[in-house]
């Protein structure tokens, strides 16, 4: 088991929490006529975002993987990379770690996180220069339910 978080490009999202997890599932189907290890097809946010990620968590494969000490081996991780975001992977003895360098990346870079391997699915979007929540899988409050229920009227 991995700790797995996923950047992507906001605007390629979709804004309601059922919906992102559709296309989550549909982009990691890894099903499209490319490899995932060249950042040449992604945007120039996530381009920058991947080249200052792979200096701190260096690739465990692909052609950016460098040659690593065996006490490196936990900051090794595993990146696919596609068109609207980046999956990574890393030890579990780096999920702290990973959270918070990828989460202060992609505020950086202008970039959604989205936490796969939390229970509370979180979704986070750059606004205003800083990372929001935009939604996650708790329980709607009943103010959330009423504005639920009046966009359906819509």
């Amino acid at each position: 088991m991995s700790y797995d978080l996923m950047v992507f490009e906001p605007d390629a999202a979709p804004a309601s929490h059922a919906e992102f997890l559709d296309w989550y599932a549909a982009q990691t189907k890894w099903s499209d006529d490319h490899g995932y290890d060249d950042p040449a097809l992604s945007s120039a946010n996530l381009r920058a975002w991947f080249e200052d990620m792979i200096e701190i968590f260096p690739p465990m494969n692909g052609p950016f993987c460098k040659e690593r000490r065996m006490e490196d081996e936990t900051s090794s991780s595993d990146y696919a990379i596609g068109a609207d975001f980046v999956y990574v992977s890393f030890a579990w003895s780096k999920a702290e770690m990973a959270y918070m360098t990828v989460a202060r990346l992609a505020e950086k870079h202008h970039l959604g996180l989205f936490n796969a391997s939390s229970t509370g699915e979180e979704v986070w979007v750059p606004q205003e220069g800083r990372m929001t929540l935009a939604h996650d899988k708790s329980p709607p409050t009943l103010v959330g339910r009423i504005k639920d229920l009046l966009n359906m009227r819509e």
